[in-house]
């Protein structure tokens, strides 16, 4: 029987390190299952009990990398989802990304009355069938859940929108009830806010692993919403400085060049970029 080899969480705490979990978040990056093996097989060569989950990820980033860069992006997408930050407006876009990638109008930063009182709404989305208004909740440590208070704060909210009606588009002639409330993080949601969720309902609730299928992580897959925070071509400031214009996703460099230049990246680094950019 193997020795069983404890490894170190974010938070400090100690758990066995489970192999099936390496290898389900390879595949889901887009990893075949040969270059999963691979990996796994040269992770567990060198795993040593008291590593962290952090040098695990690094040491895995990098193997990839090398071999396969496409997946190796894929790979750091949480990491790079939490790089948004620190404030939670870059998420906001990011995730109204996620309803323009459907299909939908997606506005940020809306004031919308309630029944009660005004709100303000991270995100509505809407089409001819729908309208959904979101909480972006934004976490920039990702040991940090969404808990049972959370939860209770944005279903009274919603609540209150319920009762009304509104005009999305505004030129409608037409008023309309709100169809679906979401609230969507960055990180995990807490056992009891889940079971406070599952049991009252009225919430679409959205985290990065859950529910099991139709995730956040799964979405940005699905539709390739890849923040620039996952190039690595791109230094730190130059990201820092194209959020600030408003650039979160690398699919937007392509047709916005200019944007790179404000942000101050030598135009000699646009093809590398680009060819990053299109690899995924």
């Amino acid at each position: 029987m193997e020795k069983e080899i404890f490894v170190i969480q974010a938070d400090g705490t100690r758990e066995i390190f489970d192999v099936s979990k390496l290898e389900e978040s390879l595949i889901r990056a887009g990893a075949s299952k040969k270059t999963a093996d691979d990996v796994i097989a040269h992770i567990s060569s060198e795993l040593k009990d008291g590593m962290t989950t952090h040098e695990i990820y690094r040491h895995t980033f990098e193997i990839l990398h090398t071999d396969n860069k496409p997946v190796a992006l894929s790979y750091s997408l949480k990491r790079a989802v939490q790089e948004l930050g620190p404030t939670g407006f870059p998420f906001e876009k990011y995730v109204a990304e996620i309803f323009r990638a459907r299909g939908m109008t997606a506005l940020t930063d809306q004031t919308v009355t309630g029944f009660c009182t005004k709100h303000e709404v991270d995100v509505v989305a809407y089409d001819d069938k729908k309208l959904i208004m979101v909480e972006a909740k934004f976490h920039n440590d990702p040991m940090m859940k969404s808990d049972l208070k959370v939860i209770l704060y944005v279903k009274a909210r919603f609540d209150d929108l319920r009762k009304m009606k509104f005009r999305y588009p505004e030129s409608s002639q037409d008023e309309r009830e709100l169809n679906e409330a979401w609230l969507v993080t960055n990180t995990k949601f807490s056992a009891t806010a889940i079971e406070y969720g599952s049991c009252q309902g009225g919430v679409v609730m959205i985290g990065w692993n859950y529910p099991p299928r139709g995730n956040l992580h799964d979405m940005l897959l699905e539709h390739k919403l890849h923040p620039i925070t996952c190039l690595t071509t791109l230094n730190g400031r130059e990201k820092k400085a194209l959020i600030e214009q408003g650039i979160v996703l690398c699919k937007e460099l392509v047709d916005n060049q200019g944007a790179m230049l404000l942000a101050g990246v030598n135009q000699e680094d646009f093809p590398k970029i680009l060819e990053e950019v299109n690899m995924l």
